[in-house]
């Protein structure tokens, strides 16, 4: 093996992402893509094809961490969906982060229904016990029709059943949404049956994010033909308020600062319900300053 004092940089391929919240964390990337990769408004991982990286790698950037990368007290497992890899090999990545990153206080990672099913209630307790104690769960709707047409690959009620499951063994839940996926038509529809599923999960935080069309993808091509009509400003105001008025949670860290989003938002609820919804009162009066369209993007 290589010895760490030869390693240029960490081994990063092909467009990588990771939530906001995860900043400071430390990007170890212990897959390529996305293992479901099918969802039609989704370009992140296009690039490249799913597969997860050989160990050898995984341990070469761990050590490259240890030594070049003291300041984040935080991993979070790039691409996709990082929990989708065997409950072994896994183990085995989490073993190595507390071997050679010892003051590392979390793990986080994206996951699907998918993945989230292939482990057992037994293999994320364990998992949590290694140091994983966050998940990031792509919600995006709670309708099963705008479900079935963004193929999502999964229903409303399998979603709630994955994200009870995280819950259960005791690790954190970040679920995000999207603002605009049911387009203009369908927009109320969606928001109500994503704040009843919002509410039936009751993660401990939920992001949301308004729908950015990107070229390439099947549903900016049904765009282009006028088969998809995105709502207007107002109308993502109006269905961000419609999708807060039907989400009853009971201790949840909501936040819209995402750069897709036209009005930032940091707010727990419930304590902050009503004062978030009398917000995008104002902003629909335009009397709060919406985020220019220059300064959004995904």
């Amino acid at each position: 093996m290589k010895d760490v004092s030869e390693h240029e940089g960490m081994h990063y391929e092909g467009n990588c992402i990771r939530p906001p919240s995860e900043g400071d964390s430390i990007p170890l990337q212990v897959t390529l893509g996305c293992s479901h990769n099918k969802c039609t408004f989704c370009g992140a991982y296009k690039d490249k094809r799913f597969w997860v990286k050989d160990n050898e790698i995984i341990l070469r950037d761990i050590l490259f961490a240890s030594k070049y990368m003291r300041g984040s007290n935080r991993v979070f497992l790039m691409d996709g969906d990082a929990l989708i890899i065997p409950q072994k090999r896994l183990m085995w990545i989490l073993e190595r982060i507390k071997e050679h990153l010892p003051w590392i206080t979390g793990v986080a990672s994206y996951a699907n229904t998918k993945s989230i099913a292939k482990k057992t209630p037994e293999d994320l307790k364990a998992l949590h016990e290694n140091g994983l104690n966050k998940i990031y769960l792509g919600v995006e709707t709670g309708d099963d029709e705008v479900r079935q047409k963004i193929n999502k690959g999964s229903t409303a009620q399998q979603c709630l059943e994955m994200a009870r499951k995280i819950k259960d063994a005791g690790i954190q839940l970040t679920i995000t949404v999207l603002l605009g996926i049911a387009g203009e038509e369908g927009s109320l529809r969606h928001a109500g049956l994503t704040g009843e599923l919002i509410s039936a999960i009751d993660p401990d935080f939920l992001s949301f994010l308004t729908l950015m069309l990107i070229p390439g993808t099947p549903l900016y091509e049904m765009h282009e033909r006028g088969d998809f009509t995105m709502p207007a400003e107002c109308g993502m105001l109006m269905e961000m308020k419609e999708m807060l008025t039907h989400t009853n949670v009971s201790h949840t860290f909501f936040s819209s600062y995402h750069a897709s989003n036209y009005l930032p938002i940091r707010v727990w609820l419930p304590e902050g319900k009503q004062q978030t919804l009398d917000l995008i009162d104002s902003a629909l009066r335009d009397e709060v300053r919406l985020r220019p369209e220059w300064a959004r993007a995904f």
